[in-house]
């Protein structure tokens, strides 16, 4: 363990998280999400819900600021949409970045061809409908 470093965030996700650019997108997935079969690497963080990776990757992760950071999947016809996922998410990334808006919505397949791209896909421990989450890194600043 490292000190000032989440115990969420493993060694494969910080070195991942360092590796990222500007602009390159990290999907954090619920365990109903199909990771392994998208083409990305995929690192696991089972039993860690989405808030929680949030809250160890979020002081270390710059957000865009140059197009929407945030987007989560769309609720598919017929189904219902639990507000507290979102909810939670943001209670997190409010702390971090209080200025951004609301995660974009994406449909369901569109959201899965934006996942392919990503730079990797952690599955987690969510299992709430619909808890999947994109992040778009930013540039982070330079401190002397």
């Amino acid at each position: 363990m490292l000190k000032g470093i989440s115990k969420y965030i493993g060694p494969d996700l910080l070195a991942t998280l360092h590796r990222m650019g500007h602009g390159d997108e990290i999907v954090l997935a619920d365990a109903h999400f199909p990771g392994h079969s998208l083409g990305p690497p995929v690192l696991r963080a089972d039993g860690v819900r989405v808030a929680q990776l949030l809250e160890g990757i979020l002081p270390l992760f710059e957000l865009d600021t140059y197009a929407p950071p945030l987007a989560m999947m769309q609720v598919a016809a017929g189904n219902l949409l639990d507000p507290a996922v979102e909810q939670d998410y943001m209670h997190v990334v409010r702390q971090h970045a209080p200025g951004v808006s609301a995660p974009e919505r994406i449909e369901r397949q569109a959201f899965y061809a934006r996942a392919r791209g990503a730079f990797a896909i952690v599955l987690t421990g969510e299992t709430r409908k619909y808890g999947n989450l994109i992040l778009k890194k930013g540039v982070t600043p330079v401190v002397d």
